[in-house]
């Protein structure tokens, strides 16, 4: 029997890089420049699809998505992430913790079901163009895009009541800068078995169906694409998938090594993974828009101008 306080704790308490505890102060500093990026970057990005009605199209609305939930990604840790390194706030409430954990979670699933969507227009853009406007039409993106909401709340959703069950009477303290589910349930002295299979199983499941399927998409897309007769069809048909193929490579890549890494990396330093895996949630929102900025020339025309005109105020 656990005393009722234990299901209902007030708080707990994030280590950050255990190790490293004298240079947090100079580890904050990148975290700090790469949240800024990833807030200017995507904001930017969000405003020239809502205003310029050249970008309103089915890529740019998953874009958008894409954009919107790398806000919520980058904001749900890297300002509790400072706020551990410079300011020595160590403390999280529980519901803080579950919120943040959700998001955390809800962010990756959001992220990979968005992938998978752009590689479903790339493939409907380069293999069937004729049938492009027939078959993504406003109505198909906005079930779309619930769906991909729908999905991701679906299966994160559980991991917040499957951590409220548990009791945390042993220890309250979190080895790491953020909340994320496992290690949240390891400090429980209740069995976790069911935490661990379907925090594991479940999502890693459907992470792995989405990266098939992106790979069956360009499976297709390169059949089709070397099939061109023309060169320069060629380099456009390729060039219209870069900055996606970019993207997916820079989501899917860490995140595989991290998994591995945890799994087998036993003889590497908790505070390297720890550092990886703040790494990982910060990094890739910001880049994402930098990578669309450079690789879309679209958005490169329209970065342009934006930045004339502010200048012309």
């Amino acid at each position: 029997m656990y005393n009722s306080s234990c299901y209902n704790p007030s708080s707990f308490i994030l280590l950050g890089i255990p190790g490293l505890e004298h240079f947090h102060l100079w580890i904050g500093i990148p975290f700090c420049v790469i949240y800024l990026v990833a807030i200017v970057g995507n904001c930017i990005l969000l405003y020239l699809i809502a205003v310029e009605r050249s970008l309103h199209e089915p890529m740019f609305f998953f874009l958008s998505m894409l954009a919107s939930t790398d806000l919520i990604l980058s904001t749900a840790t890297v300002p509790k992430l400072l706020s551990n390194l410079w300011l020595g706030s160590q403390e999280i409430t529980f519901s803080g913790c579950l919120t943040q954990m959700f998001f955390l979670h809800f962010s990756f699933a959001v992220d990979s079901a968005v992938l998978l969507a752009m590689a479903f227009d790339r493939y409907v853009a380069i293999c069937l163009p004729l049938k492009y406007n027939t078959v993504l039409t406003p109505q198909v993106i906005i079930k779309l895009m619930v769906s991909i909401v729908v999905r991701s709340f679906s299966i994160v959703l559980p991991d917040v009541f499957l951590l409220k069950r548990l009791p945390f009477c042993r220890t309250r303290i979190i080895p790491h800068t953020y909340c994320e589910h496992i290690g949240v349930a390891r400090l429980s002295s209740a069995d976790i078995s069911v935490n661990i299979w379907y925090g594991f199983s479940v999502p890693l499941m459907t992470v792995i169906s989405d990266v098939i399927l992106i790979a069956e998409s360009y499976v297709f897309i390169l059949r089709a694409v070397f099939q061109l007769s023309s060169l320069g069809a060629h380099q456009k048909a390729l060039s219209t998938c870069g900055s996606h193929g970019c993207v997916i490579l820079m989501f899917y890549t860490p995140a595989f090594f991290s998994i591995l890494a945890h799994r087998f990396g036993h003889g590497v330093p908790r505070n390297i993974l720890i550092l990886f895996a703040n790494f990982y949630v910060a990094i890739p929102p910001a880049l994402n828009p930098v990578v669309y900025g450079v690789k879309t020339k679209q958005i490169q025309e329209k970065f342009i101008l934006f930045i004339t005109w502010k200048r012309l105020q």
